[in-house]
């Protein structure tokens, strides 16, 4: 007969052994590290859960208080380029950092990314002037997907399994809420202007994607992760490139007269407006300085679940704040896209973890 010992199953990890890998290899990741790049990849991924999810209600609050220009508010969103410009002066001077010097390659790579923010930042514009602001935050829960797909791509970043089913699930999401439009539509919102914001929501979203892979690139390929100074140089020259991009449309459609119109007929008055765009201006280049952190810290894959962390934020704010219709459906919608946003991280985590053991 043979031994019991040699015969028995082998037993699948406890709950509680699962508990103590996770937990030791939580502290090896985090001792391979120093304290200052995780302080950095925390600050990042702060600026990107907090000012993206402002950066959207202020939008909307744009437009349900007399905003009526989609160029005004991608406008605002670019204006605020010399935030990440004067971080950069003091470390120019006390010698912590020099100027990367500009090549022929770099300006291309920086006019090409400043002219697809502009057109992002468009998109999303139109995309809610139209849809409730929690409907746009679940619509933009798809640029997951494209940061995997774009990552995988350009970047030649791992796509696992899990990866491709927080894909499909979070697209189904998508789905749902494009299922149940006729629940949510806004006051004076035709159907057409209603499918309009949801289809230019997507593609801002995979937009958002490409930029996150392109952005990657540049750092992998061009400027290279020497200091996190290069960080905000690519913002603040990518942005000032979106702002003469969007400066330029505004200007062919009348946009800084129909700013200073806009203002006159602000429900709360000229300084609510003034607050509303220049406050747009400031949470959305943090937004945009926390997702470049990332992206140089850690990856696209990490920036991209990071921007759908920030769904069931916006989602929550804008009904609170806005009043905006929860439907079952879209409850659902949340829920299947946490549930992607979950799988995508415990299958990256595993790939991981399988990747350093080897």
């Amino acid at each position: 007969m043979e031994d019991a010992a040699t015969t028995e199953p082998n037993r699948s990890p406890s709950l509680k052994q699962r508990a103590a890998e996770l937990i030791a290899s939580t502290k090896e990741t985090y001792r391979s590290k120093p304290f200052s790049f995780w302080l950095l990849l925390f600050l990042s991924s702060a600026a990107m859960l907090t000012a993206f999810p402002a950066s959207s209600l202020l939008s909307r609050l744009y437009y349900t208080n007399g905003g009526q220009s989609k160029w005004i508010l991608s406008w605002a969103a670019v204006a605020g380029w010399p935030l990440p410009a004067l971080l950069l002066v003091p470390l120019y001077l006390l010698g912590k950092a020099s100027p990367t010097p500009l090549s022929l390659t770099l300006c291309f790579w920086y006019a090409l990314l400043g002219l697809l923010s502009a057109a992002d930042n468009l998109m999303y514009a139109w995309a809610y002037a139209y849809l409730p602001a929690s409907t746009a935050s679940l619509v933009a829960a798809s640029s997951l997907a494209f940061s995997a797909l774009f990552g995988r791509v350009i970047v030649k970043n791992r796509l696992n399994l899990s990866s491709l089913n927080a894909i499909v699930v979070i697209t189904a999401g998508v789905v749902i809420v494009a299922l149940d439009s006729g629940s949510d539509r806004p006051p004076g919102v035709t159907a057409r202007q209603y499918a309009l914001g949801f289809v230019l929501d997507v593609l801002g979203s995979a937009l958002h994607g490409l930029i996150f892979a392109l952005s990657e690139l540049v750092f992998v390929k061009v400027l290279g992760r020497r200091s996190f100074h290069v960080v905000l140089e690519q913002q603040a020259a990518v942005s000032l490139c979106a702002f003469a991009f969007t400066s330029a449309g505004l200007a062919a459609t009348d946009g800084f007269g129909a700013m200073r119109r806009e203002a006159a007929g602000f429900r709360h008055g000229e300084s609510a407006y003034v607050n509303v765009i220049v406050w747009s201006a400031v949470t959305f280049q943090l937004g945009v300085l926390g997702g470049t952190g990332v992206l140089f810290l850690a990856s696209t894959v990490l920036a991209g679940v990071l921007n759908a962390v920030r769904v069931p934020v916006t989602s929550i704010a804008a009904v609170i704040w806005f009043h905006d219709p929860m439907s079952g459906f879209k409850i659902l919608a949340l829920l299947i896209t946490f549930w992607g946003f979950a799988s995508y991280m415990v299958g990256h985590s595993a790939a991981a973890k399988k990747t350093s053991s080897n």
